[in-house]
């Protein structure tokens, strides 16, 4: 049994970790300063898990979370480009002083290896698709860039201290527990409650900006396999996605028929520091670290609708 540290584990991606790998009978500790996560994603294992309400920013706390741990899934961010654009410093407090915080905490600690929550927002809008690890970032956001800034610190922490870390760039990731209510939150969760509720849901843009939307738990499968691959992984950088791009209007148009839902969508502006387009080349993640999508678009969407109705 090995202990793992996930950090914003009352977060959508925290909390699915969590489960899963108390499945599979590791330990699990958590930490998370319920800012963006919510108690509630916990409240079925709690008993279960070693929970502490904390910042990452606190470096004291940090360290104590890490002693003793084998491997960290560091996930605790301000995960939004529309929140980065309005407080570039809070942005970049959290996802890159945080980010040294766990470094710092997990290379005194000694742990294996540490599993970062990287984005894909780091390729930017170049129009080369799809995107692969050895394209020359662009970020064009504040939060793209403290991301970006962050996958920096991670090979660093390798190459100058020998601390284990891979970088998963994750392409939209979507599933249950996902949290709607946010004006920042993903906009999958966002159309299926609103459709659900006969509420119209509002596209920005034309719509026909695409996306590489990955269920939860292909990038839950992608964490664990990162943390036990070979030491060749070891300040390296995987897309987690499935290597397949779909529009807005045609996600629109899937979810018209899992929700009922009988009506159009409002067209609005477009959001600043949005791309246009996002596709992942994941050759290098099979290659290196076994992953391969097991839940593919219109299954995952299909899970998440029929999670969202039963609540």
């Amino acid at each position: 049994m090995a202990v793992y540290l996930i950090t914003g584990i009352a977060g959508f991606i925290g909390s699915s970790l969590a489960r899963e790998l108390l499945q599979r009978g590791e330990q699990v500790r958590g930490v998370d300063n319920l800012a963006t996560g919510k108690r509630e994603n916990l409240s079925q294992i709690l008993e279960r898990i070693d929970f502490r309400e904390a910042d990452i920013l606190d470096l004291d706390a940090m360290k104590s979370a890490c002693t003793g741990v084998d491997y960290v899934l560091h996930q605790a961010a301000i995960p939004s480009v529309p929140k980065s654009v309005l407080d570039p410093i809070g942005s970049n407090r959290a996802n890159v002083d945080g980010t040294v915080n766990v470094l710092v905490a997990a290379r005194d600690a000694k742990v294996k290896r540490v599993i970062y929550a990287a984005s894909s927002s780091a390729y930017g809008d170049t129009p080369a698709l799809p995107k692969h690890e050895r394209m020359t970032p662009d970020p064009i956001s504040p939060y793209a860039v403290a991301k970006l800034a962050s996958e920096r610190y991670m090979i660093s922490f390798y190459r100058c201290y020998g601390l284990e870390t891979v970088a998963l760039r994750y392409f939209n990731i979507f599933g249950r527990r996902q949290d709607p209510s946010s004006p920042y939150s993903g906009v999958l969760a966002k159309f299926i409650t609103q459709m659900l509720a006969g509420q119209q849901p509002t596209i920005f843009g034309d719509g026909e900006q695409s996306r590489d939307f990955t269920y939860i738990d292909n990038a839950v499968e992608a964490n664990l396999l990162a943390c036990k691959a070979p030491a060749e992984v070891a300040g390296n950088v995987f897309n987690v996605a499935t290597g397949r791009r779909v529009t807005l209007n045609e996600t629109f148009k899937l979810l018209q028929k899992l929700t009922s839902y009988p009506g159009s969508p409002i067209y609005g502006a477009e959001r600043g520091g949005d791309i246009k387009h996002s596709l992942a080349d994941i050759s290098a993640a099979e290659k290196n670290l076994g992953y391969k999508p097991k839940v593919h678009f219109e299954q995952g969407l299909q899970r998440t609708v029929d999670w969202y109705r039963s609540r």
